[in-house]
Parts: C-alpha cells; sequence; structure tokens
C-alpha cells in the first residue's frame, strides 16, 4: 500500500511529468549535427562560438524574465539567481573569444530570436510557464556542464577555464543536492491542472525551440562555409584570368608553343 502511494506521489511530481514528457525531445536534441559534435569530441570553435551568442540572448531575456517575475506563486520558490544565473559568465565567455566589442561582433540565427520572443510572451501572459524553462536550461546546464567544459576544452585547445565559464557554477557546491532541492521546489508548486498541463506542452516547447536554435547555428556554419569555399574558387579563377593577360604569361605560352611546335616538326 505504501509503495502505491509512493508511486503515485512520484507520478505526480512536476519534474518527473516534465522528464516523461519531453524524452522524445531531448533525444532528439541530443541527436542534433551541434550536439553530436559535444558527444563526438569535435565541437569546432565556430560552432561553440555561434552556440554561446544564441545562449547569451537566450538567458539575457529567460534572467530578465524570472526577475520581473520573481514574486509570482510560481516562479519565487524556484528562483535562485544567486546559484543560476548565467548572463554574466556567457558575457565573459563572448569577450574571451570576440574581444572586447563581441556585442557588435556575434550574431544569432533566427531561431533564438523566436525563442526570446516566447520566453517575453509567457513573461507577461504565463509567468508560471518560466519553469519549464528553467528546469529545461538550468538543470541540463548542470547536470552537463562538467563534461561538456571538458570536452570543449579539449576540442577546441583550450586552457584550464579559459573561454568556459558558462559550465562553472561557483554557487552551487553540489550540483546533485543542489538539483534534488530544485525539484523538491518545483513539485511543490501549487498548480491548477490547467496550469499543470500548459507547463508540461511548455517543457515539450523548450526543448523543441532549443532544437530549433542547434539546427541554426549548424544553417549558419554550413552557410558561411559555402559562401568562403566559393570565394576561394572565385577568386582563383580571377587570379587565373589575371595572370593570362600578363605580359609574362603571353610569353610563356610563346614559348611554350614554339616548342611544341619544333618537335612536332622534327618527329
Amino acid at each position: 500500500m505504501e509503495t502505491q502511494k509512493t508511486q503515485r506521489a512520484e507520478n505526480r511530481d512536476l519534474s518527473e511529468q516534465i522528464k516523461k514528457v519531453t524524452m522524445d525531445s531531448h533525444m532528439r536534441a541530443e541527436n542534433t549535427e551541434l550536439m553530436l559534435s559535444f558527444q563526438k569530441g569535435q565541437v569546432t570553435m565556430p560552432q561553440y562560438k555561434l552556440l554561446l551568442s544564441s545562449l547569451h540572448e537566450i538567458y539575457q531575456t529567460l534572467e530578465k524574465e524570472l526577475d520581473r517575475n520573481r514574486d509570482h506563486p510560481a516562479v519565487e520558490p524556484i528562483y535562485f539567481p544567486s546559484e543560476l544565473a548565467r548572463l554574466e559568465s556567457i558575457e565573459k565567455d563572448l569577450e574571451y573569444f570576440y574581444g572586447p566589442d563581441w556585442k557588435e561582433r556575434m550574431v544569432v540565427p533566427a531561431a533564438t530570436r523566436r525563442y526570446c520572443d516566447r520566453l517575453r510572451e509567457i513573461g507577461k501572459e504565463k509567468p508560471e510557464f518560466l519553469v519549464a524553462h528553467a528546469y529545461t536550461r538550468y538543470l541540463g546546464d548542470l547536470s552537463g556542464g562538467q563534461v561538456l567544459s571538458r570536452i570543449a576544452q579539449k576540442s577546441m585547445g583550450l586552457k584550464s577555464g579559459e573561454g568556459l565559464s558558462f559550465f562553472a557554477f561557483p554557487g552551487v557546491s553540489s550540483p546533485n543536492l543542489f538539483k534534488q532541492l530544485y525539484r523538491s521546489r518545483m513539485n511543490v508548486l501549487e498548480l491548477s491542472e490547467e496550469q499543470r498541463n500548459g507547463v508540461l506542452e511548455e517543457a515539450i516547447r523548450a526543448f523543441e525551440l532549443n532544437i530549433q536554435v542547434f539546427e541554426d547555428v549548424q544553417k549558419m556554419l554550413s552557410v558561411a562555409e559555402d559562401q568562403l569555399n566559393s570565394k576561394v574558387v572565385k577568386n582563383k579563377i580571377a587570379l587565373q584570368s589575371s595572370m593570362m593577360g600578363t605580359p609574362l604569361f603571353r610569353m610563356l605560352l610563346g614559348i611554350f608553343v614554339a616548342v611544341v611546335t619544333m618537335g612536332i616538326c622534327m618527329s
């Protein structure tokens, strides 16, 4: 009997429900080209810089909306700015990679802007939905942060800690204990059935928005690479054309023709 009660309680835990409904989306996110690069230990500097730029915009918006709604009954229990806030760390990393003018140099795909638009929308109209995005982003980063940090460091040849502040949570002494605390706070949120269902749907949307960002980042890199290759080809053709018109090229061509002609005549 006690076991059945415990199972029913767990089935009503918001954190467990989110984990269950987002299982497929989570798997899809892990199998995007960008995330596979991390898993294979092959993440490149251009990949990471573009991802970091998108994360800056996402966290800037998310943390602004959490700050603005910090007294909301569904936000206050999971509001941990000292322990979890990422914006300052990301800005430190962006300055490392781009320099002091990083704000002017970074670019983000359209999917990132759509993500931010959604965060602003729910922050204004349904602040309880922010729980889904905070859980998805913060606990995801906290869970995989140390592993991804080591992969990124090795893949990009970075010195320890350089450009990797995003993955560090100095305010969290024990990630596992903190995640337990965070989930317990989520699980006691007083939500109506409609609100709970809305949060679950928003969690799925959060994963989908992240997937779109990952895919758009990779598309931007592919387009940039194609443009670079096209430019190299055009420059090569232009160089060949310009060389063909020079007196030296015409002289060498004339010598070549003469030699060939003499060879034909002598054979």
